[in-house]
């Protein structure tokens, strides 16, 4: 079994590290992935000189992320988000509401967010009110309230062509029994 590879990241790698750290790799991430992205170069003596300046320019990234995130949160945390979903007669979901779901409702307010920003640990599938916790960048957190609303489904046209038939049916039944009685009491009069 091969050994790990030391790598010097050049630029964030989501799940592995940030600008400037040294990390352990497989060597086929490192051939397939990082080094032709030039997400990273070997850990050498020279670039591990270089690790000291891309630490400090990490640090004031860091710095302008932070801010924007929490500028973003602002705008974000009193955000009352609602969605319409298919459900039956009985308020029962058809589905469910997934963290993509609500990133793209963001999207209407300009707000662009992915479903890995999204803390959902598995899909909503009843109708109601959730507070749905955002992680932003740099470790930012938030809530906003997520109201799920059902759009009853209507009948189908075959349920309602049996409905109208029946209707249609006790409507002659009724007709006909008021004949008969009109009928009978000609005939007592007579």
């Amino acid at each position: 079994m091969k050994s790990k590879l030391k790598l010097l990241l050049l630029k964030d790698v989501e799940d592995l590290g940030r600008l400037g750290e040294i990390v352990a790799v497989k060597p086929g991430f490192a051939r397939n992935y990082l080094l032709p992205k030039k997400a990273a170069v070997f850990a050498t003596k020279n670039a591990l000189k270089m690790q000291e300046k891309l630490q400090k320019e990490r640090a004031v990234k860091s710095k302008e992320e932070k801010k924007e995130a929490e500028a973003l949160a602002k705008i974000i945390e009193p955000m009352d988000l609602s969605i319409t979903v298919k459900a039956d007669v009985d308020g029962k979901m058809f589905g469910s509401v997934s963290a993509q779901d609500i990133a793209t409702l963001f999207e209407v307010h300009s707000i662009k967010l992915t479903k890995k920003n999204i803390v959902l640990k598995k899909p909503i599938k009843e109708i109601g009110v959730y507070e749905i916790p955002i992680l932003l960048k740099e470790g930012i957190e938030t809530k906003i309230t997520l109201k799920i609303v059902g759009e009853k489904v209507k009948k189908s046209q075959i349920e309602k062509e049996i409905e109208k038939e029946k209707e249609e049916e006790k409507t002659e039944k009724k007709a006909k029994s008021e004949k008969k009685a009109k009928k009978a009491k000609e005939e007592e009069t007579k």
